[in-house]
């Protein structure tokens, strides 16, 4: 039980947050441009 637990506070949730919202914004530009051609331009 304690080794589990140590694992959970070793792991550095910062960078993961951090890589996780750049992700977002990388994936939300092509989104954005997908649903605008799918609307034929119209928001």
């Amino acid at each position: 039980m304690d080794a589990l637990f140590n694992t959970f506070t070793s792991i550095n949730w910062e960078v993961i947050f951090q890589l996780l919202s750049v992700a977002l914004i990388i994936i939300a530009g092509p989104v954005v441009i997908f649903v605008l051609a799918f609307r034929n331009g119209n928001l």
